[in-house]
């Protein structure tokens, strides 16, 4: 579907489209300079994470998935779970990248996990700066005696035991996404299968994806549009809710429709309108209703977003305030403290986690369950479970 930018309202959109740019831009740099800055990024990957799976209709509570990414899971983990921690972790890893890195190829591909197809030469420049290194590290062996020699042997063979495992996990990758690799015998010797493009068999396909759902085709069409968006001058979140109105008419993957906001909150920081986190697009939409997220009419839609955008952004402000008060109210029992006190490390950790678990704290803090318990109560921060067993605390 072609989207043409000059036939928009702009009479009807400019108003919330400016509260949305004013809240953006205040809460990026409010964040910027907080003290509580890596505790906010982190309590809004989780809050994020658990919102992308409400607006799918799941509900994944947010201490589950904390236990479950600390891998300290108390029942048996669901499949709505595992989806959440997939969102948390595609995060992490687009924050831990250079802006531009999420839209790029090679981004998406490790986004979609088939980081073994296709690339743009970084893998292979990267791999062929490590001959270099390894003939220095190799030549410094030899200067040094051939008890290193044997410990690189070592190294060497190591590394080529992981290269063999990323290899497998590559191409397991490729198997569940659709694609049938040849017998072993049929294999070439540099290891590639004559028919490895092939798909798999009619009686699982269907069974995993719809045949017709061109995944490949359909990205190409929604990055086609956020290329379109690039060579104009607009506001970043006017582009940004144009790019979300087309990830949702085009719906590109089948299974990973949540990826769309986070690639949507990438091309934000791309533009350098939220450069200090990844904005909360999830976090926005659950509070717009559904009638108005889904209206016929398309002004309707672009109208939602951007209440989506200011609304998330003004829950951040909230949000950083109530953290800055309650660090501020810890710091006070940090007084005539040694300077080896876990004290500290407790509530860096109570700020970076909506709860936390005495197993979690021993676990962060190297410590045992028992002196987890007594730090809780010197910290006297607030009991959350209402329970006696497998309680947990946490900032409310």
């Amino acid at each position: 579907m072609a989207y043409d930018f000059s036939s928009l309202p702009l009479n009807s959109l400019i108003g919330p489209l400016a509260r949305a740019e004013d809240l953006l831009a205040r809460l990026d740099e409010r964040v910027l300079k907080s003290p509580v800055r890596d505790g906010f990024i982190q309590r809004q990957h989780f809050a994020d994470a658990a919102s992308a799976l409400w607006l799918d209709g799941e509900l994944v509570h947010t201490e589950d998935l904390v236990l479950h990414d600390a891998h300290m899971d108390i029942r048996t983990p669901t499949h709505e779970l595992t989806r959440a921690h997939a969102v948390l972790r595609a995060r992490r890893r687009i924050l831990l990248h250079p802006p531009d890195w999420a839209l790029s190829r090679v981004g998406i591909l490790a986004l979609r996990g088939r980081e073994g197809q296709g690339g743009d030469g970084l893998s292979a420049g990267r791999a062929g700066s490590r001959p270099d290194a390894a003939t220095a590290a190799a030549r410094a062996d030899d200067d040094a005696g051939d008890s290193l020699a044997e410990d690189t042997d070592q190294e060497d063979a190591l590394a080529e035991e992981l290269a063999e495992i990323d290899a497998l996990l590559a191409r397991s990758s490729r198997l569940l996404a659709g694609e049938k690799f040849a017998p072993r015998a049929e294999v070439d010797a540099e290891g590639q299968g004559a028919n490895a493009r092939e798909a798999l068999p009619d009686s699982l396909g269907p069974l995993i994806r719809d045949l017709d759902w061109d995944e490949d085709q359909r990205l190409a069409d929604w990055l086609a549009v956020v290329d379109k968006l690039r060579g104009e001058t607009m506001p970043a979140v006017l582009a940004a809710t144009i790019a979300w109105e087309a990830w949702q008419d085009i719906e590109p993957l089948q299974h990973q429709h949540w990826l769309g906001p986070l690639l949507v909150a990438a091309l934000l920081r791309e533009h350098g309108k939220v450069v200090s986190h990844l904005f909360c697009l999830n976090a926005g939409l659950r509070i717009v209703p559904r009638e108005r997220r889904r209206a016929r009419d398309r002004t309707t839609r672009l109208l939602a977003v951007f209440d989506a955008f200011a609304e998330a952004a003004a829950a951040g402000l909230k949000e950083l305030d109530r953290l800055a008060l309650a660090k501020g109210q810890m710091e006070r029992r940090l007084r005539k403290r040694r300077n080896n006190s876990s004290l500290p490390a407790l509530i860096e950790l109570v700020l970076a986690r909506p709860v936390v678990s005495a197993g979690l704290i021993a676990a962060e803090l190297k410590i045992s369950q028992r002196a987890a318990l007594d730090l809780v109560a010197e910290l006297a921060i607030r009991e959350v479970t209402g329970r006696g067993r497998y309680r947990a605390w946490g900032i409310l």
